[in-house]
């Protein structure tokens, strides 16, 4: 059987083939496949889920590694709660899924993100109120440089919104410095979530902001909600067939919000405002490019926030809508979005 093409291993189903696939199933040979390919000098691009990569229609002229395999959980007890250290190559959600029915608190609101638990830390990955930065105790990495196994804690990790030292730290075009093998929570039990602090979570849940909601309630209120979204991966909606929010919300000055626009304080003078609203303010609504000819591409019919392969498409296509959309929000408000997927091979 052929290597596959990116295509086959992203959430996009975008991009060309690789010049060499492996598959690792654990932590021993992860290292090996990365740090080989380092040794020869030749790019590597790792992939898990895929959901948070745009890959160029010419592929990738180097080793993809892909993680697969679900693993036992480790677990060790601690007063009123639980140390968990869960393999790089895990699904989020189905370890969101055992945390929930183990009565493990602060990742409920997370359900339903695609990609795996390695993933997670480089993001800095956030929904519904709840970011992983809050429960992640310690990231376990195979350091390219130093080629030896590092560990970071919660304070090492550089976390801020959507992002973290193990996004900043860059290796080569392509990967970071440290390749994620492991992640460790520390999470309290309970049968009643964290607190809620999304208010539309709180409106779906039928209580105040603040308040807490059984754990099974949260995960299936924002299953719910991501769904209507578009942002529950599903084979036959191309609604899904995305990378999830393709544009970050911006954090700016606040006199640069626009009347109207969302705006939340960051505590260092500047605000975040609201990457949707930007966009559907600028002219581009939900389902914008499905009434063009042969359309291949549009956002979502759902959300805004999410560029789709309606079938058919190219990565090329998709990046000329990113940039149409991009530049449409900078004319019309004077603040440019930044990309949240992965570049690979190819620029907005």
């Amino acid at each position: 059987m052929p290597d596959p093409r990116l295509a086959d291993l992203t959430t996009l189903r975008l991009g060309g083939p690789a010049s060499r696939y492996v598959e690792v199933a654990d932590v021993d040979a992860l290292i090996d496949a990365v740090s080989g390919a380092d040794a020869a000098n030749e790019p590597v691009l790792v992939v898990g889920g895929g959901s948070n990569l745009v890959v160029a229609d010419a592929g990738f002229s180097g080793t993809v590694v892909h993680l697969v395999g679900e693993r036992e959980a480790a677990e060790d007890a601690f007063c009123a709660g639980e140390w968990v250290t869960v393999w790089a190559g895990e699904p989020w959600d189905v370890f969101v899924s055992h945390a929930v029915e183990n009565g493990w608190v602060g990742v409920e609101a997370l359900s339903g993100i695609p990609g795996t638990v390695g993933a997670t830390p480089v993001q800095n990955v956030g929904a519904y109120g709840q970011e992983v930065a809050q429960t992640i105790a310690r990231v376990r990495v195979w350091d390219r440089k130093l080629r030896g196994i590092r560990t970071f804690t919660t304070s090492e990790c550089g976390f801020g919104y959507r992002t973290s030292r193990f996004k900043a730290d860059r290796h080569d075009a392509w990967g970071g410095r440290h390749l994620v093998l492991d992640v460790s929570f520390q999470l309290p039990r309970g049968d009643l979530s964290a607190p809620v602090t999304y208010a539309e979570l709180a409106r779906t849940l039928g209580v105040e902001v603040g308040a807490r909601a059984p754990l099974t309630e949260v995960r299936a209120a924002v299953l719910d909600l991501r769904r209507r979204k578009g942002m529950v991966l599903d084979a036959d909606d191309h609604d899904t067939w995305s990378s999830g929010s393709f544009f970050t919300n911006p954090i700016v000055a606040p006199d640069l919000v626009p009347t109207g626009a969302p705006s939340y304080a960051q505590g260092d003078g500047t605000v975040k405002t609201s990457a949707a609203w930007l966009i559907e303010h600028a002219g581009f609504g939900k389902g914008f490019g499905l009434d063009r000819p042969a359309a291949t591409v549009s956002l979502s019919t759902k959300h805004t926030l999410a560029l789709t392969n309606r079938g058919g498409a190219s990565t090329d296509d998709l990046l000329a809508l990113a940039r149409e959309v991009r530049d449409g929000v900078q004319e019309r408000f004077g603040i440019e979005l930044v990309n949240e997927p992965v570049l690979v091979g190819c620029t907005l």
